[in-house]
């Protein structure tokens, strides 16, 4: 199976390719110096400490340990998870159409998402085609992280999918770099033309 409209199921990353997530949309409200915010967001709460978070450790436990190293940043290392709906600008609406379409013709469709699991039922309250998955894997539920390989092989053993015959999309090439080492089809996602354009060949759309 592989090429030609032979793909069983179609996989989504959902921020960065369904939902524009971003901690800058809240903190750009709180800090008056671009160069400030950026600094906090590279050394406090950084990816690789939010990071922990999607894997499965605790909020409470994330924030407390970020508290005791920088108590001079308490209130703003708070509000990232205590704000973190204002982190959501919302849909990204072109790739929203296209899982609409695949969705109409009948196409199995999957997401396998870093996300908290703490903060994962504000996403699905808010956006509506979160509902039209059959299965969403959420790291911090699982406690398994991409790119490690365990959380894709978790996905195609619980949901019966064969790895050559699922197309999986992904704005961060390591997630798409580990999916086609296990046999995925990988997309990388830039924006949602060129993801129409090659599901479109490869007979999905």
């Amino acid at each position: 199976m592989g090429e030609g409209g032979a793909f069983g199921a179609v996989v989504f990353d959902l921020g960065g390719v369904l939902i524009d997530w971003n901690p800058r949309y809240l903190y750009r409200k709180l800090f008056e110096d671009a160069g400030e915010m950026e600094d906090f967001l590279a050394t406090v709460c950084s990816s690789a400490w939010d990071r922990r978070q999607d894997a499965g450790r605790p909020i409470s436990e994330g924030v407390a340990e970020l508290k005791a190293r920088h108590p001079d940043k308490a209130a703003l290392i708070e509000a990232y998870y205590g704000r973190w709906p204002e982190m959501l600008n919302g849909a990204i609406d072109g790739t929203v159409e296209i899982l609409a379409e695949l969705k109409d013709q009948g196409t199995p469709l999957y997401a396998l998402t870093n996300w908290e699991a703490e903060t994962f039922p504000h996403a699905r309250s808010r956006f509506g085609f979160l509902g039209w998955f059959r299965a969403i894997v959420v790291s911090g539920e699982v406690g398994l992280i991409k790119p490690d390989a365990d959380i894709y092989e978790l996905l195609l053993a619980t949901h019966g999918l064969t790895a050559g015959e699922t197309v999986f999309i992904d704005d961060k090439p390591e997630n798409v770099e580990a999916a086609g080492a296990l046999g995925f089809h990988g997309i990388r996602f830039t924006e949602p033309e060129s993801l129409r354009a090659a599901l479109a060949a490869l007979g999905l759309l």
